[in-house]
């Protein structure tokens, strides 16, 4: 990379990570147990080569080997194996010095059974030119420096470690539960649109009232000039937190927690206000409130900030986001309202480009050879959570926080739930613009339904939505890679949409008429 200098350790971590989507590392589990009575014993992650070194499934077939502490010495020599010897040990030693297949030589050399590599930063893949090593037979590993001086703090000095590979479910139940909140979202929130529509047009019976109504909702039209400004701003917003994700970040969880908050007060306070018992009025400067919903904001607020104050709760915090993040996606589809199809084609299409640059083309420019957009979905590398199998790493702010943009729904894995758990946490995303871009335009075309007297937009667009999230999963499992689901998502319910107007012959008006309103003139 033309440094003529050592790699730092942050470097080192820049480089293995982008490094580490070509190598064959694998997690594993570290079983560690004392030899007090009762016998502790604890759980630990290690990468290791599978292609180098099979280990068995379960903990049962695993083989229990003695730990030994040798990383006050580099094992760089054969004169670094202590007087009583290595011999069936499993030997920790630290990263440096010389090549870990050279310490791997000298450790089976002296007839250990197992090398773990510990480091401080980052955990390292095995991988390298094992070819110059083809003698070296012993299984080889990396931990964590901070796992193995906890192991020593509760285990104490005298250790039995048993490793082994859990198999990973063939089935990710992830997807289906994705797809489900994906369809849902944009399903309800097309149709919620419609009601809103259907009401308006029964409420307003003269041409006077029309207009006025027209020009009280302008300020939640997007305009296809309003459309370009909106993806400029993106655009720069997405750059600003990539360079300052530090400080930015913040900005983001609080300006979520606000809007979340309202957008699940809305959602919820349209459900109540279906119910017809609990109506009780309160006065309060000569305006009725009903008292069920002073109570239903204060529960609304009460689940952001809880969800705020322990968004870094990894075994439920998602929970909370997921339920924010569906309210907010909900009441935005609700809420903004494209004019016309060409307003949806301008939208859709630039959110396109901007979401294929920011996925597939920026690892060309950033330093670390990773996309903007993951780092930032996902986190930085802190966070040590694996996304659709690749580790993410660290964003341009050197010393970024370990904090998640709140702008995703998140799922955890099965492994999530198991002893893999001890490892990096995988978890499936899915942005809330991949929902809310083409929710908008379901609900465009469930406005037209609705002046028109049809379901065939509504209900064919959102079809086309599900097949592109069908779409995505399965190129996501064939690539094993994350995928910018808009690819999928806009030509689908674009296409859809342009074939179904074509055929019924009402592409002019579908195209320029200026929103549903438009057809009430006709």
């Amino acid at each position: 990379m033309g440094l003529q200098h050592p790699l730092t350790p942050a470097a080192a971590a820049l480089l293995w990570g982008f490094l580490l989507p070509l190598t064959a590392a694998q997690e594993a589990i570290l079983h560690a147990s004392g030899n007090d009575m009762p016998s502790p014993s604890k759980d630990y992650c290690m990468l290791y080569n599978p292609y180098w070194t099979a280990l068995p499934s379960t903990l049962e077939n695993a083989t229990s080997i003695s730990l030994m502490n040798l990383t006050t010495t580099p094992l760089c020599n054969l004169s670094d194996i202590p007087p009583d010897g290595i011999k069936n040990k499993a030997v920790v030693v630290q990263w440096g010095t010389c090549h870990f297949l050279e310490k791997a030589r000298i450790a089976q050399t002296g007839g250990a059974e197992a090398l773990l590599v510990a480091n401080n930063s980052v955990l390292f893949p095995p991988s390298g030119n094992k070819s110059e090593f083809h003698d070296v037979k012993i299984l080889i590993a990396f931990i964590n420096h901070k796992d193995f001086k906890d192991m020593k703090q509760t285990l104490g000095d005298n250790i039995t470690v048993k490793m082994y590979s859990p198999s990973w479910p063939n089935f990710d139940y992830t997807m289906v539960v994705i797809f489900v909140i994906a369809v849902f979202t944009v399903a309800l929130g097309g149709y919620w649109s419609g009601l809103i529509e259907l009401e308006s047009m029964k409420a307003v019976t003269n041409t006077e009232d029309r207009e006025m109504r027209k020009k009280k909702e302008e300020y939640f039209t997007f305009s296809p000039l309003t459309v370009v400004i909106f993806v400029v701003i993106c655009c720069i917003m997405m750059v600003l937190l990539y360079f300052f994700y530090k400080w930015l970040v913040y900005v983001m969880i609080a300006i979520f927690c606000i809007a979340s908050a309202m957008s699940l007060y809305n959602c919820l306070a349209a459900l109540i206000q279906k119910i017809p018992c609990g109506q009780c009025m309160i006065m309060c400067r000569g305006k009725s409130i009903e008292v069920r919903l002073i109570f239903l904001s204060g529960l609304c607020i009460a689940i952001a900030v809880v969800w705020a104050v322990f968004r870094n709760e990894d075994r439920w915090a998602w929970i909370l986001q997921d339920i924010l993040g569906i309210a907010f996606c909900l009441n935005l589809i609700k809420t903004l309202k494209l004019p016309n199809f060409k307003s949806c084609v301008i939208l859709l299409s630039l959110l396109l480009l901007y979401d294929v640059f920011f996925v597939f083309i920026t690892p060309f420019i950033t330093k670390n050879g990773e996309s903007i957009m993951v780092e930032l979905a996902a986190g930085p590398f802190g966070n040590n959570e694996k996304n659709d199998g690749n580790l993410v790493e660290a964003t341009a702010q050197p010393s970024a926080p370990h904090e998640k943009l709140p702008v995703v729904i998140r799922v955890p894995k099965l492994a999530y739930f198991s002893v893999m758990s001890v490892c990096l946490m995988p978890v499936s995303i899915l942005g809330f613009g991949d929902i809310i871009v083409p929710g908008l335009l379901i609900a465009y075309c469930r406005r037209f339904d609705v002046q028109a007297g049809s379901s065939i937009y509504y209900v064919s667009s959102t079809v086309a939505y599900a097949v592109g999230m069908i779409l995505t999963f399965v190129v996501l499992v064939l690539m094993k890679k994350g995928q910018p689901a808009l690819l999928y998502l806009v030509p689908c319910t674009l296409i859809t949409a342009s074939v179904v107007a074509w055929r019924r012959k009402e592409m002019k008006k579908f195209w320029k008429d200026d929103g549903p309103s438009g057809l009430c003139n006709k």
